[in-house]
């Protein structure tokens, strides 16, 4: 346990970074937080489509591993997010539950599909923390979909069938507002932005610090702790600090759609599963996500540092937008009124880091597994696996209590 006079340096400034921050600070700490983006929250933490997991969508591993480790850190997203930011979510939680639509080619069969749903549901249900998830999630349920709530959504032939689920979403865009604000609020916290992070390493060479992190435009420090909290290039950094990449992983830049409707348009929240498919989120009748993952994934790699942004060739925007809302209007005809009465649209994304490989359309794909995330530690270095959007503030409030 360090004195509450501690110097910390933070390496990425997404969710899982700047909630530390603010842990780490309100507990009188001074921290530095570094990232090469102009500002906090500018990649994945604020582009993506803020599903705060309960494990549901994990039913390629019905070995229950990826719901256990997902659960508890998404049940208390909202209020340890309310705290940090002293603010409701209400306004930016989707107002139904998930609907869950097995499609033809998924990797799971609709009654598997359900046999999990049910299992994962027990387990929100019964846990102590259900109460405070998006919505009271003590006494959801997971039910399949009639013959007729199914034809009321879609009449495709590749849509076998429908389950309704006590999960939902956040608009992220709006959360990230309020991180940074926050964190430029906090006195305790500098921000070291437009810095590009190159290496971290201990001093006088003992791994229980003192450290330095090095970046193209020198060094800093010295820190009690360095934290990595990145997710696009963190295993590099973790190489100069002495730990060497193990197991497999995989880097995927995905781009999604982002749309405002002239009007509220009323449509239900909808994950089609288990697979390479998409989602539709409605956060408040005007603003959505959509996703078609073939069409957004735009660069995969195993590289310990993934390509560099400016050197993929990004195709125009514009034909990926149409093409997300022709495949998701295939199947959800009724797509085509968020495409009828759109305002405005834009096409967003970031990296994502994964401890898996494979592709999504495969049933052994260890991508379909996650529960091998969490904490490193080398001394005063910790590397991060940040895991899932949903569980950042989680493991940023339970690391901060372990370092001071």
């Amino acid at each position: 346990m360090l004195k509450k006079q501690a110097r910390i340096a933070i390496l990425g400034a997404g969710i899982l970074g700047c909630s530390l921050a603010l842990y780490l600070a309100r507990r009188g700490a001074h921290v530095t937080l570094f990232d090469a983006a102009p500002q906090p929250f500018t990649a994945a933490s604020r582009w993506n489509e803020g599903k705060i997991h309960l494990g549901h969508i994990y039913s390629a591993d019905p070995s229950l591993r990826t719901a256990d480790h997902v659960l508890p850190g998404g049940l208390l997203f909202r209020p340890l997010v309310e705290d940090l930011l002293a603010t409701s979510l209400a306004p930016v939680i989707t107002q139904e539950d998930d609907v869950y639509l097995c499609h033809r080619k998924s990797v799971v069969s609709p009654d598997a599909m359900e046999a999990y749903m049910e299992q994962v549901t027990q387990r929100v249900r019964g846990h102590p923390d259900a109460r405070h998830y998006l919505a009271d999630a003590s006494q959801g349920r997971s039910q399949r979909l009639t013959a007729a709530e199914l034809h009321a959504l879609t009449e495709s032939p590749d849509i076998l069938a429908g389950f309704r689920v006590p999960e939902r979403s956040v608009q992220t865009a709006w959360i990230a507002d309020r991180f940074v604000a926050a964190v430029a609020a906090e006195p305790r916290i500098e921000a070291r932005m437009n810095t590009r992070i190159t290496a971290a390493r201990p001093l006088a060479g003992s791994v229980d610090g003192p450290w330095q992190v090095e970046t193209l435009g020198g060094s800093f420090g010295p820190y009690n702790h360095v934290v990595n909290a990145l997710w696009q290039g963190r295993m590099a950094i973790d190489a100069t600090a002495g730990l060497t990449p193990t197991g497999v992983w995989t880097n995927r830049y995905r781009q999604s759609l982002f749309l405002r409707t002239r009007e509220p348009v009323r449509t239900p929240c909808v994950v089609i599963a288990t697979g390479p498919f998409g989602d539709i989120k409605n956060y408040n009748g005007r603003d959505f996500y959509l996703s078609w993952y073939p069409d957004g994934l735009r660069a995969e790699s195993t590289a310990v540092v993934p390509p560099e942004l400016d050197s993929l060739l990004m195709p125009d925007p514009g034909p990926l937008s149409v093409s997300i809302l022709d495949h998701l209007e295939s199947l959800l005809p009724w797509v085509a009124q968020l495409r009828d009465r759109t305002e405005s649209l834009s096409i967003r994304g970031g990296w994502v880091f994964a401890s898996g490989s494979g592709q999504l359309s495969d049933p052994s794909a260890t991508l379909h597994r996650r529960s091998e995330y969490g904490v490193v530690r080398r001394g005063g270095y910790v590397s991060i696996d940040t895991g899932k959007y949903s569980t950042a503030p989680w493991t940023a409030h339970k690391l901060a209590a372990q370092l001071i």
